[in-house]
């Protein structure tokens, strides 16, 4: 009987040991495999799903689905900037995350931080993590409009301004690659300029709708772009400070996309396994 008991005993430390090993194993091969993301990358105002062409290739080389969509009125979506609003902009991305079987990144640049916020609120189950790339990043009731009120140093507030009819948005012309892209050249910013496109003025005025419950629960994480000339970096740091998990840095303008395309690639490679 005791030789039994001696036998269960050693079959069940044994056990034990072992699964404590595939744990051990398990674990190191996530960090050395990580799972594969669906990453949703969402342009900036004026843009479309044609700027991220250059860092979805890295995601994708890594084995990652990234989805690029053209909000409304940009990209190859022709939609009359007179007829969108925010609720179009959210719209069409709650659609798409509806149609993702696991949750994704959501990654949103410059003004399009309010839409993913906004669709991070709606649809918390299915945002793993949210990202701000020089982004706003702001409280409930926050708006475009109010965020950019008496800001100082930015060459993009200096020059924005809208149409006769007050339908959309443009910066000016002479001061455009100035304001958001001043570290690519002038030739490579000519080629990207005929798919600039008004943005439409309704969406500027929207006031941000979120709670605690919902987009307070998702971690948040903060790429900072530390020479851009559109939103300060005192700007950017003033809406993350103790609003994210973490944050991370370039050397760039407004559009590292553009700019620093690998690098920034690497950064969301780097958030996907950040706590």
């Amino acid at each position: 009987m005791k030789r039994l008991q001696w036998i269960t005993l050693c079959m069940v430390l044994t056990m034990g040991t072992s699964c404590q090993k595939l744990k051990q194993t398990s674990k190191k091969s996530e960090l050395h495999n990580p799972p594969k993301e669906t990453y949703v990358l969402v342009h900036s105002a004026w843009l479309g799903g044609w700027q991220w062409d250059q860092v979805a290739k890295t995601l994708k080389a890594a084995g990652h689905t990234v989805l690029t969509p053209d909000l409304p009125g940009h990209g190859n979506d022709k939609t009359s900037p007179a007829q969108i609003t925010m609720d179009d902009y959210v719209e069409t991305l709650t659609t798409l995350l509806e149609h993702q079987d696991k949750p994704v990144i959501l990654v949103g640049h410059s003004f399009n931080g309010i839409t993913v916020s906004r669709v991070a609120e709606l649809r918390p189950n299915k945002v793993k993590k949210l990202v701000f790339l020089t982004a706003f990043l702001l409280p409930n009731g926050g708006s475009f409009f109010g965020a950019v009120q008496g800001v100082e140093g930015s060459k993009a507030v200096e020059n924005f301004f809208l149409s006769d009819d007050k339908t959309y948005a443009l910066v000016k012309d002479e001061e455009i690659q100035n304001a958001f892209a001043h570290d690519i050249s002038k030739d490579a910013f000519e080629g990207a300029k005929p798919y600039i496109v008004p943005e439409p003025a309704a969406s500027l005025s929207y006031e941000l709708e979120i709670t605690d419950e919902n987009f307070g629960k998702i971690p948040k994480y903060y790429i900072e772009c530390t020479e851009d000339r559109a939103i300060p970096i005192e700007v950017q740091r003033a809406m993350y400070k103790g609003n994210v998990k973490k944050s991370y840095a370039l050397n760039s303008s407004h559009t590292p996309n553009f700019s620093q395309p690998e690098k920034l690639a690497a950064l969301l490679l780097e958030i996907q396994n950040a706590e």
